[in-house]
């Protein structure tokens, strides 16, 4: 026997059983707007969507720190020197050398045009016209490495000087003036500096939810720094690349999270709601009315009833649904089509009016009415004070 059947032969044994006085009723309810929503909770931790490592390309020792913990900077901005001695002479010395080779490749390239003429000519020998070029050619590849020695001294003098790349605040400073710093296969960091007018939230979504999880879903979050606060962003990725960890598999989720009064900081802990489903000002009807069959009982007045030949709608689609509406004394089966749902209420699409009465289910209401005086009582019921026992 199904559920249904159960439930119906339930009710009218429940109904069958009822004294006389028992009241059987119609729940029902009408089709009114309010809002839906459905979420997931995770936890998750907040960054800076930019954050830049500021370094040197360059060894030497620190001149010059003009910024330090939380200093506010701009792009272009200068922050820091590097002692500038031995960038100094190495670009003298590139200039000079360039001006050497670049004098020693005007002669040869002179002595090379003279000995191509003359050797147009046959007026002198192959070997001594072999021996010009090549010098010539010598002297040019010198000119041109002496040339781009020159512009990397020019460049290193250039990097003795930082500045910031961006727009943001100082959180940390990893020198300290006359500290030496050393450039090897690593840039040396100086600064790390992050915009925190741009922040987001990485958030570890259990794997049970993430498939509810959609970019561009609204998002609340709170961090305990402030706890009476509100955070509000939306999902702008969902990291495919699974996290396992004590056999519990997690996913990130990328949220973003403007923050303009710079309250939210990198590190902080926040408990994010993912809201899956949220409407607003949508028409709803409780979600038990699409489990309502109509019952035949009888010497019940005023009762809706369903006529003899009325059916329920059957249909393959999931989004479609039957319920029955209140008509006056009559129960009228009508095929609507529903949208979301948060379990005790669904949205109804079309096929229902706003207002709209429908049934919801049937209650068995047992009479408040004292018992007789002459009604049988128990002999173990304990007995009124100041009455006679029995002889």
């Amino acid at each position: 026997m199904s559920v249904r059947n159960l439930g119906l032969l339930a009710l009218a044994l429940l109904a069958a059983g009822c004294s006389k006085e028992s009241k059987i009723t119609l729940e029902t309810a009408r089709v009114e707007r309010g809002d839906i929503s459905r979420s997931v909770t995770a936890t998750g931790t907040v960054e800076s969507v930019t954050q830049v490592d500021v370094g040197t390309q360059v060894t030497g020792i620190i001149d010059k720190l003009y910024v330090d913990y939380n200093s506010v900077v701009t792009k272009g901005q200068l922050i820091a020197e590097i002692e500038k001695t031995l960038l100094e002479s190495d670009l003298k010395s590139a200039d000079a050398n360039m001006e050497s080779a670049r004098l020693n490749y005007e002669y040869n390239k002179t002595n090379y045009e003279r000995d191509k003429a003359l050797h147009d000519k046959q007026l002198i020998s192959d070997y001594e016209f072999q021996t010009s070029m090549k010098d010539y050619e010598v002297s040019r590849q010198s000119y041109d490495k002496a040339r781009a020695d020159r512009v990397r001294a020019a460049k290193n003098l250039n990097y003795a000087e930082i500045y910031s790349p961006i727009d943001g605040v100082v959180i940390s400073r990893e020198v300290e003036v006359g500290q030496t710093v050393v450039s090897n296969m690593n840039v040396a960091n100086l600064y790390v500096i992050a915009d925190l007018d741009n922040m987001q939230v990485i958030g570890d979504v259990d794997e049970a939810d993430i498939g509810q999880v959609k970019v561009g879903q609204a998002v609340e979050f709170s961090v305990d720094a402030y706890p009476d606060d509100k955070f509000r962003g939306t999902v702008t990725q969902v990291r495919l690349n699974p996290t396992v960890e004590s056999n519990v598999v997690t996913y990130e989720v990328v949220v973003n999270a403007p923050n303009p009064e710079h309250k939210l900081i990198p590190g902080l802990t926040a408990n994010l709601t993912i809201f899956t489903t949220r409407e607003t000002d949508i028409p709803l009807i409780p979600t038990a009315a699409f489990r309502f069959t109509p019952h035949d009982y009888d010497n019940v007045e005023g009762l809706p009833q369903a006529a003899p030949d009325a059916k329920a709608f059957v249909s393959e689609n999931a989004d479609e649904r039957n319920v029955w509406v209140v008509e006056g004394n009559r129960l009228v089966p009508v095929q609507v089509k529903i949208g979301v749902t948060d379990g005790a209420k669904t949205q109804v699409v079309s096929g229902l009016a706003d207002g709209s009465e429908i049934a919801v289910d049937y209650e068995v209401a047992a009479s408040n009415e004292k018992p007789q005086e002459n009604a049988e009582k128990s002999p173990f019921a304990p007995q009124p004070p100041n009455r006679n026992k029995k002889k």
